[in-house]
């Protein structure tokens, strides 16, 4: 058998029926999937029985443990030449399999992983938050697009590894976020062969509302501190400038609020300043306007670039408090392992 595809889950059987959907239609047949249930409430034993006979189907339940873990339970149980690890909340198209075999076919890896975006059928948040999490002007390309600001690494939502290979490595840490990054530098260090599959695409539907998002991007902030402290010399300037986001634009906040209140203070310079309020103001109109334009192109839709909008504010926000934070903890006063999760990965 040449693929076993690994899918930890954990309350959400609505997007494992559509994701086993999405592999019953596959052109590439020669594969099996491996289901681990996460010590859901919400099991999806019903969905997978549906599928039972269009699919090499297995399905497994074990207490709640995160996302590594769970993958870690499903390698162990895999027959296939190559593991490949899918997030619960993507959906494939038809061509996915044999896209990875064409791949493997011209130039091989030993681990790779591929690019992802919205599906037409997403909701316009979700359109708005894909778009937040893989433009360029966003997060600098450094989840698989052709434009990066870093080498790629694979993540977890479509990352694919010879068992052999994983199993060597111990698989995935315990770390409860950032573990497919951790998992990544890992295979990169011991000199394994990692490439981008960019024709290995996959829909990915991420959050469903902008809380659960802040969430995801600041525990995401939370990951690269840790990252950095496991593996020093992996934190890149492109991390920090969410970070250095947030910090600019809440200066520019704090200035245009002080000139304001000083507009009322000093009405016999009312003018200068008028001007030290309203001056900040304009960097962080004209980033929006970008993302405005951009996203509302992209999506063909000016609803989904107003929403982009908010999405890239509180991806970049989120992400940077995450960040600051943990730095201060654990580079300033020196606290151990700042966890982004202690009991479960998502609720």
């Amino acid at each position: 058998m040449k693929y076993s595809i690994i899918i930890p889950v954990f309350n959400r059987p609505e997007e494992v029926d559509e994701l086993l959907q999405s592999l019953a239609a596959q052109t590439e047949r020669d594969f099996e999937v491996i289901v681990v249930e996460d010590g859901s409430k919400r099991p999806c034993s019903d969905v997978c029985e549906r599928y039972a006979g269009n699919l090499d189907l297995h399905y497994y339940n074990k207490e709640n443990s995160g996302p590594g873990q769970s993958r870690n339970y499903g390698a162990e149980r895999a027959r296939g030449e190559y593991l490949i690890i899918l997030d619960s909340d993507v959906v494939l198209p038809e061509g996915y399999l044999a896209a990875v075999d064409e791949e493997l076919e011209a130039s091989g890896a030993d681990a790779f992983g591929g690019p992802d975006s919205a599906h037409p059928s997403f909701t316009d948040v979700q359109k708005a938050i894909s778009y937040s999490m893989t433009s360029f002007f966003t997060t600098g390309g450094i989840r698989g697009g052709k434009k990066k600001l870093d080498k790629f690494y694979p993540r977890s939502f479509n990352m694919g590894i010879r068992r052999e290979a994983y199993l060597s490595l111990g698989g995935f840490s315990k770390m409860r976020f950032g573990e497919d990054i951790d998992f990544s530098l890992r295979i990169v260090k011991a000199g394994y062969k990692c490439r981008l599959f960019p024709t290995a695409w996959v829909w990915h539907k991420r959050r469903t509302d902008f809380r659960k998002f802040f969430r995801q991007v600041y525990n995401s902030g939370i990951a690269r501190i840790n990252l950095h402290k496991r593996h020093p010399g992996s934190l890149k300037a492109v991390h920090a400038l969410p970070a250095l986001f947030t910090v600019g634009v809440t200066l520019l906040v704090v200035i245009s609020a002080v000139g304001r209140a000083l507009m009322h203070y000093d009405p016999a310079h009312f003018h200068r300043w008028y001007l030290v309020c309203a001056l900040p103001w304009l960097p962080i109109i004209a980033f929006s306007l970008l993302i405005l334009a951009d996203a509302t192109w992209r999506n063909r839709s000016l609803k989904v670039g107003l929403l982009s909008v908010a999405a890239s504010f509180i991806q970049l926000f989120g992400y940077g408090t995450g960040f600051i934070t943990a730095w201060w903890k654990r580079c300033v006063r020196g606290k151990d392992e700042f966890r982004a999760f202690d009991k479960t990965f998502y609720d």
